[in-house]
């Protein structure tokens, strides 16, 4: 689907790049241990993936910035072993990946859960989805509640 919408949007964009190699692969004649041969081949064989890349340039391009913000996890795993059940572990894992999307998103992780933890009870259940950190930054960053520790 999201091909078919990439092809109908921009078709010029990844057809042209991809006929561009086809066409050095065959007018070069280069060795198949050429390092642009191999690249090129690289390239055609994931074209559907790489046609995303061309037609949308905010998509990154790997993952290391995931991994970067996922690291204390194992970093913390000798940790998380005394976590005394499975569903305690099973939680541990929850509150690591919402910091973590926090942190992604640039909303200070306290701040957000102080904010939450108060505000949950009193929200309407059929706009729980605001709370999530993305949309919270969008509807109630610009004044959380604070916690009446924090005076």
């Amino acid at each position: 689907m999201l091909l078919q919408n990439l092809h109908s949007r921009h078709p010029w964009q990844s057809e042209a790049f991809f006929v561009w190699l086809e066409q050095q692969l065959t007018e070069r004649c280069l060795l198949p241990q050429n390092p642009f041969t191999q690249a090129a081949s690289y390239a055609l064989q994931r074209k559907d993936a790489l046609s995303v890349f061309l037609a949308y340039p905010d998509v990154p391009l790997d993952t290391n910035h995931l991994e970067r913000a996922l690291r204390v996890i194992p970093m913390g795993r000798k940790n998380w072993l005394f976590c005394w059940s499975e569903t305690g572990a099973e939680y541990v894992g929850i509150v690591q990946g919402l910091l973590t999307t926090c942190k992604l998103h640039g909303v200070h992780p306290y701040d957000y859960l102080v904010d939450v933890l108060q505000r949950v009870g009193q929200h309407q259940a059929s706009k729980v989805h605001e709370l999530t950190p993305r949309l919270w930054k969008q509807h109630f960053a610009h004044a959380p509640l604070r916690s009446p520790l924090a005076q």
